[in-house]
């Protein structure tokens, strides 16, 4: 039916025309108002195209000849310069009706263009996601909405992307673009226009068909797409194939550049994971080594028969081979720490605390560290508890305050307070020490890091600090140096409250 409309459309326009000349015809030249003819056959290119243009450029034609040229009710010419009129006006009447659809067409394939670009372009801000997962699934749902389909999918290799990103107008498209059948079609590449269909084994699904387009990168097909039109709706046009066929090249670019990521982020990480190990062996082999050494030496006198020891030499032995075996505890746990939170084992298990308690009970557990230094808490009322694992933010600020006891002088104060910050609780620990040059206020944080303070060799394996920032990041904090300290060092982490406890 939609073809014969411009067909019917080129009749009517000529019928009206011929009334309207038969009205005017005998006050105006019949020349001019002969005119009105081209008038209707530009209409009609512009509405219909080409086709309907010269049928109504013929029927034009015999309908002058036929009620207006004399002899009138006639197809006969009497007069030869009326025939060569009526011959000009035929020509004239085509080359203006074929102009006209040509004009008419390639405002319609700009048009096209236009939309093309558009929706490839708003695709491909799409593609752009960092998360393959999530972009596959807005592109599919932006072509299938663009389209107007019932659902579209796009499968990627296994390895890639385990399950393919479906969007369908609702479930039973979603159901028949898993089970329907498949007919698979292509665009020849070095043909334009060309189509190669390749259909195969049929499944049917409520009488469903499901075509689908390979996607390729270097020369390899790496997924496809799945295409399920309405039900009843028109086949595809060539414009809308070659819209899915861009898509699927850029989909292809954009699958191929996660794989590559991918490779690349595992290169990465083993690289990394072979950096940490050398450096793990670099550290350990000298600290376990001289707490070993330690422990053999104090051990070895314990056994010699050929000396007398006295009880107090006795517990010195001891106490040393406790105390080296701490150290030999605290760098093996320190080192799981570190593995477990970079193989992305580690979740914090959170509770509720209340922060006064877990400083008094760090501050307390601390005492035989900081026997040498006076320690001041200075904690604000009123600080609403806090989602925390309670084990962990104990290690850090625990971490904190030994570090200041070991790297300040004796007698010197160490200070701990915790207060509102801006939505998070602040927490700082500050002594008299040294403190830590601007150039190394990042660095310290960094596996296996240790600074020479001045007089002080460096000691430990640089791990406390570089485990305190990932517990307190994997807590959605933050820990840094205030640089802002001009005397010893003052170490900030702070800890997000959440808005209801306010």
């Amino acid at each position: 039916m939609r073809r014969v409309v411009p067909y019917v459309a080129a009749i009517a326009a000529v019928a009206v025309t011929t009334m309207l000349i038969g009205l005017e015809a005998s006050r105006a030249p019949l020349a001019n108002v002969s005119m009105l003819y081209l008038v209707a056959v530009l209409i009609v290119a512009v509405a219909f195209g080409r086709p309907a243009a010269i049928v109504a450029s013929l029927l034009a034609f015999l309908s002058f000849d036929w009620f207006f040229v004399p002899p009138t009710h006639q197809l006969v010419v009497a007069n030869p310069e009326e025939l060569f009129s009526l011959a000009l006006f035929l020509l004239t009447a085509i080359v203006t009706g074929t102009l006209a659809a040509r004009e008419r067409a390639r405002a319609q394939e700009a048009k096209q263009r236009e939309r093309e670009a558009t929706l490839l372009y708003e695709a491909a801000f799409l593609m752009a996601e960092p998360d393959l997962e999530r972009a596959l699934a807005a592109v599919a749902e932006h072509l299938r909405g663009a389209l107007d389909l019932d659902g579209l999918a796009i499968e990627t290799d296994a390895e890639i992307l385990p399950r393919p990103a479906i969007a369908a107008r609702d479930e039973a498209a979603r159901l028949a673009l898993r089970g329907a059948s498949s007919e698979l079609r292509v665009l020849d590449p070095h043909r334009r226009g060309r189509r190669i269909r390749l259909i195969g084994p049929r499944q049917h699904s409520g009488g469903r068909v499901v075509r689908v387009l390979p996607i390729s990168a270097a020369g390899a097909r790496i997924g496809r797409m799945q295409i399920l039109r309405r039900a009843g709706a028109a086949e595809l046009g060539p414009s809308d194939e070659r819209l899915l066929a861009i898509a699927a090249a850029q989909l292809g670019v954009t699958i191929e550049r996660a794989r590559f990521r991918k490779k690349a982020l595992d290169t990465e990480v083993l690289r990394r994971a072979d950096e940490l190990k050398t450096e793990l062996l670099h550290a350990v082999s000298h600290e376990l080594r001289t707490p070993l050494a330690s422990i053999l030496a104090s051990a070895g006198s314990l056994r010699q028969r050929d000396v007398v020891w006295t009880d107090r030499d006795r517990d010195e032995f001891a106490m040393s081979i406790q105390e080296e075996a701490l150290r030999l505890d605290r760098v093996v746990g320190n080192l799981l720490d570190l593995s477990r939170i970079e193989n992305g084992s580690f979740v914090p298990h959170k509770t509720w605390h209340d922060v006064g308690a877990l400083v008094e009970d760090v501050a307390g557990r601390l005492r035989p560290v900081t026997t040498e230094h006076p320690v001041r808490l200075d904690v604000q009322e009123d600080l609403p508890p806090i989602e925390l694992d309670y084990v962990e933010i104990q290690q850090v600020l625990s971490n904190l305050v030994e570090n200041a006891a070991k790297f300040s002088p004796p007698g010197s104060e160490i200070a701990i307070r915790v207060g509102r910050d801006d939505g998070h609780v602040r927490f700082e620990v500050s002594d008299r020490g040294p403190g830590i040059p601007a150039a190394d206020a990042d660095r310290i944080f960094v596996p296996f890091v240790r600074l020479s303070r001045p007089g002080q060799s460096a000691r430990g394996v640089g791990l406390g600090l570089a485990i305190a920032k990932r517990l307190v990041e994997a807590h959605d904090g933050a820990i840094w140096v205030d640089r802002e300290v001009r005397e010893g060092t003052r170490m900030v982490f702070t800890l997000p409250v959440r808005s209801d406890v306010r």
